[in-house]
């Protein structure tokens, strides 16, 4: 396993703890921190693939850390731990994002399923992204070659046919994408 994962609380025996588990379980601990700022820290730094966060530490508690995680996408899951399991912080973690919440003191068997489970979701949710951002890319790049080829039909009074020709082979004689030739046709466009 190859899985990186980031540890929070600002208690120092927790932090052990965890720490002990996780890497017994072949894990990568990437880094330990005792408040949200350290977390979004370590986070920036080290693109964990999971972080295991306390909800109420000083300074920055877990809630407000973890929404700046996720929101800048610097780790792909967030299992919040808590002394509490009060509905406040269970809805509040739902609505960021969290793919487990769990109360302590913890099991070492609940706390290795919900990492197993946490890296799954935050694997199949890159996924999708990384799909859904190549469609944009794809979506954008017809686009740009749709305005591309009227500025050719209309400059050169061609049909769409022609026009599409006559971009594809601009592309294939010059070595460069028709999406790149289509940014330099409509660059005044």
């Amino acid at each position: 396993m190859n899985e990186r994962i980031a540890i929070i609380d600002d208690e120092p025996i927790t932090r052990m703890d965890i720490r002990d588990i996780v890497e017994q379980a072949g894990y990568e601990v990437v880094g330990e921190g005792g408040d949200g700022f350290e977390a979004i820290e370590i986070c920036q730094k080290q693109n964990p693939d999971l972080v295991i966060m306390d909800i109420r530490m000083p300074l920055l508690d877990g809630l407000k850390a973890g929404k700046k995680i996720l929101e800048d996408r610097l780790t792909h899951s967030i299992i919040y731990l808590s002394a509490y399991s009060d509905e406040e912080d269970t809805d509040m973690a739902s609505k960021i994002g969290a793919v487990g919440y769990l109360v302590k003191p913890l099991s070492e068997r609940s706390l290795l399923t919900t990492i197993q489970v946490g890296l799954a979701s935050g694997k199949r949710d890159q996924q999708l992204t990384d799909r859904v951002n190549a469609l944009d890319t794809k979506l954008e790049q017809r686009k740009l070659i749709e305005r591309a080829k009227g500025v050719l039909m209309q400059e050169n009074n061609l049909s769409e046919e022609a026009a599409y020709k006559m971009l594809r082979n601009l592309s294939m004689s010059k070595r460069q994408s028709m999406s790149d030739i289509a940014k330099l046709i409509v660059v005044d466009d």
